[in-house]
C-alpha cells in the first residue's frame, strides 16, 4: 500500500480533520518518510481517546511506513494549552520519568519493533531537550516565530481570556523543535495530531522550512465524540484508560458494548482494522436489526482484543454473556467479582468440591433458598442454575467441574436471582 492508498483510506472512514496538502497522497505516492504522532506522559496510562492515534500509527506501519512515537519527557513537564481551559498542573521530573517508562511499555503493545527498514521507534524528546541551551534555543529557535504567529494560533487565542503563561506559551515552540529534530535525523516529513494540535504542527513545518528549506506534512484527526457530544471514553465514573489496572477488561469491554446505535458504525471505522464493505453491512444490521447488537458485540470485541489480548477479550465475552443467561465458563475471579460485587456469597473450603457439596445446603448458605423444602422444590421446578445451566436433579453435588472461575462457582434461580459460592 503507498502513501496514496493510506490517505484515501483514512479519508474514507472520515478520519482526516485537516492536512496540509489535499493531494498529499499524490506528493508523496514514491516515498515512505517516517510519520510520527506525539504523547506527552501526563499519567501512567493512555486513554480510550488515544486508541485512535495509536490505531492511525498501526495502519501507516502495515503500510509499510516507519512509524516513530515520541513521549514528551520534556514537553510533559511543560504542558500543552490546546484545548485546556486553564494551565495544567506542572508534574515533577520523578512523576514525568515513571509517566515515561510506563506509556513507552504500554505502546510497545501496539506496534512492532522488528519490522526491518519500517520498524516502530520510539522516543522521549528530553533526551535532547536536556542538552540545548536557553539562550540558544531564544537564539536559533525563537527568533524565527512571530508573536503575531503565534497568538493567531487556536490553542494560544482560546487562552487568552482566561491566561496563559509563558511556560505554556512556549510550548508550540518546543514541539516544532521536535519535529525539526526527527526531520533532521530519521527523515521524518509527516506529523500526525488530533484536531487541537493543528497550531503546533503547523509551527513545526514552519521552523523546517526556514531552518532546512525543505517542505514537511501535517495530518490531523479528530476529536471522536459520542452523538450527545460527550469524549469518547469518559463516563459519569471516570475516564476509560488502556492500562488493565485503571480500567479492567470486562469494564473496558462493557463501555464499548452499550455504545449507541447512532456511534456504533462511525467507531467501527475509526478504531477497527475490519474492510469497509464489512462496516457497512454492520451499518445495515444497525438499521435492520438493532436489537441484536451485533455491531456493538463487535465493535467491543475488537478493541477489547487489540488492547487487552485475545484471551481477556474472551473472559471479557464471556462475562457479559453471564447477564443474558449464557453458560459461565473460563472467566477470572476478579471479572466475576466486578460483575457480581453485592450479590449474597458464601464461602467454603476446596476440599468439599473434591467431596462433592449438595446443591440443596449450598442454596442454603448463600441464601438463595430460606429452607431445604423451599431449595428442593427450586429445582424440583427448574428453578436453579449453576453457573446458568439448569439442575433438576434433586441429589445433585458441585464438584471442581462446576468451577466458573479459578475459586467462584455461580448460582442462579429465576431469572435475575444471581448467587456467588467461594471455594478457597
Amino acid at each position: 500500500m503507498d502513501m496514496k492508498q493510506i490517505i484515501d483510506d483514512l479519508k474514507s472512514r472520515n478520519l482526516i480533520f485537516q492536512i496540509t496538502h489535499e493531494n498529499l497522497g499524490a506528493i508523496l505516492s514514491s516515498e515512505k518518510p517516517p510519520v510520527y504522532c506525539g504523547f506527552d506522559p501526563t499519567g501512567l496510562s493512555l486513554h480510550l481517546g488515544n486508541l485512535l492515534l495509536i490505531t492511525v500509527l498501526m495502519r501507516f506501519q502495515q503500510a509499510g511506513i516507519r512509524p516513530i512515537v515520541l513521549v514528551g519527557g520534556a514537553t510533559g513537564m511543560i504542558g500543552d494549552p490546546s484545548g485546556k481551559s486553564s494551565e495544567r498542573r506542572l508534574l515533577g521530573k520523578d512523576e514525568v520519568e515513571a509517566n515515561v517508562a510506563a506509556l513507552q511499555t504500554q505502546l510497545g503493545k501496539f506496534l512492532d519493533f522488528d519490522k526491518g527498514s519500517y520498524s516502530a521507534l520510539i522516543v522521549n524528546n528530553f533526551d535532547w531537550f536536556h542538552r540545548v541551551l536557553f539562550i540558544d534555543f531564544l537564539r536559533d529557535i525563537g527568533k524565527h516565530f512571530s508573536l503575531g504567529s503565534m497568538l493567531a494560533k487556536e490553542a494560544t487565542k482560546n487562552r487568552l481570556e482566561t491566561g496563559i503563561s509563558f511556560t505554556e506559551f512556549s510550548y508550540a515552540l518546543m514541539q516544532a523543535y521536535d519535529f525539526l529534530y526527527l526531520f533532521d535525523t530519521f527523515g521524518c516529513r509527516i506529523q500526525l495530531g488530533g484536531q487541537d494540535q493543528w497550531g503546533n504542527i503547523t509551527a513545526g513545518l514552519e521552523l523546517i522550512r526556514k531552518l532546512r528549506g525543505k517542505e514537511a506534512f501535517g495530518i490531523t484527526f479528530p476529536l471522536i465524540t459520542t452523538s450527545s457530544g460527550n469524549k469518547f471514553g469518559k463516563t459519569e465514573a471516570g475516564t476509560i484508560w488502556l492500562d488493565a489496572r485503571l480500567t479492567s477488561p470486562y469494564q473496558f469491554y462493557q463501555y464499548l458494548i452499550n455504545t449507541g446505535d447512532g456511534d456504533v458504525v462511525q467507531y467501527l471505522r475509526s478504531f477497527t482494522f475490519l474492510p469497509m464493505s464489512e462496516i457497512e453491512d454492520y451499518g445495515e444490521s444497525v438499521s435492520r436489526e438493532p436489537q441484536k447488537r451485533e455491531a456493538q458485540k463487535r465493535l467491543a470485541w475488537e478493541l477489547t482484543k487489540l488492547v487487552h489480548g485475545e484471551k481477556e477479550a474472551g473472559m471479557a465475552k464471556n462475562a457479559s454473556v453471564v447477564l443474558f443467561g449464557g453458560e459461565v465458563s473460563e472467566i477470572s475471579d476478579e471479572t466475576l467479582e466486578e460483575i457480581f460485587p453485592d450479590v449474597p456469597k458464601a464461602r467454603f473450603p476446596m476440599l468439599v468440591l473434591s467431596q462433592g457439596l449438595d446443591l440443596v445446603q449450598a442454596l442454603l448458605s448463600c441464601h438463595a433458598a430460606s429452607s431445604k423444602g423451599e431449595a428442593r422444590r427450586l429445582i424440583g421446578q427448574g428453578g436453579v442454575y449453576v453457573n446458568n445451566r439448569k439442575v433438576t436433579d434433586l441429589g445433585y453435588k458441585l464438584t471442581s467441574n462446576d468451577l466458573a472461575s479459578q475459586h467462584f462457582s455461580v448460582i442462579r434461580t429465576g431469572k435475575r436471582n444471581f448467587f456467588c459460592l467461594r471455594f478457597d
